[in-house]
């Protein structure tokens, strides 16, 4: 078995208004390993965030092929799809996005909602462990307007793992934060890569960032450079 955990072939991004076409990826080759932390680094509007979606099943290619360990995941259904990102990936966004309405537990445990009552009161313990490692566990009744940027990202990440994901795609995750919260992030990303064997993948435009990665690619005009 290849120890290669995504690969991209021929990947191209277009989108139309009108009669006008804006090509976002122009033929994207990429290959990550099992394990590895890969950035990919560029300025914006270069296509980063766009082909973080696709790696994560979010948003079709135009033309070319995303394998997640051999299987091509745009020949899957939509429902296959959707249920390997349930179950195969965690997203960490720039944005937050937590539900207001919800307390950090509840936000934290959305994703396992599609699971049998006896798996979501296994994943409420493994949420609140998850919570308590990364300094939360006083904060679980807490609502996401209560919180610091840094531990809104923190109930993000959080909210990433609670499936067991074996790749973790993060798209500026210290984007809103200080210095201090987006390093600490920064470090909780290494940690999780290193000790729990999680792939990950991130996107950034800031090059002192990417350095975190174990590789490094970038991303200019849609092309990949390195």
């Amino acid at each position: 078995m290849s120890d290669y955990k995504v690969s991209t072939k021929a990947l191209y991004k277009s989108y139309r208004n009108g009669v006008s076409k804006l090509d976002v990826l122009k033929g994207i080759d990429l290959t990550i390993k099992n394990n590895e932390f890969v950035a990919i680094q560029g300025p914006s509007g270069a296509g980063k965030s766009t082909l973080l979606h696709i790696l994560g099943g979010l948003d079709n290619p135009t033309l070319g092929e995303v394998f997640f360990e051999g299987v091509n995941i745009y020949d899957l259904s939509e429902n296959e799809r959707a249920m390997f990102r349930n179950r195969k990936i965690g997203f960490v966004f720039q944005f937050y996005h937590l539900l207001g309405e919800l307390d950090t537990l509840e936000n934290v445990l959305l994703p396992g909602l599609l699971k049998s009552w006896w798996e979501r009161k296994r994943a409420s313990n493994y949420a609140k462990a998850i919570l308590d490692k990364l300094g939360l566990s006083q904060r679980i009744t807490h609502r996401p307007n209560q919180l610091s940027g840094g531990e809104q990202q923190r109930v993000a990440i959080a909210r990433a793992l609670i499936n067991k994901p074996e790749i973790l795609l993060c798209d500026e995750p210290t984007g809103n934060l200080d210095s201090e919260n987006g390093q600490n992030i920064l470090r909780l990303i290494k940690q999780l890569n290193q000790e729990e064997n999680v792939t990950v993948i991130l996107v950034t435009h800031d090059k002192d960032i990417a350095q975190v990665a174990d590789r490094v690619v970038h991303l200019r005009d849609g092309v990949l450079l390195s």
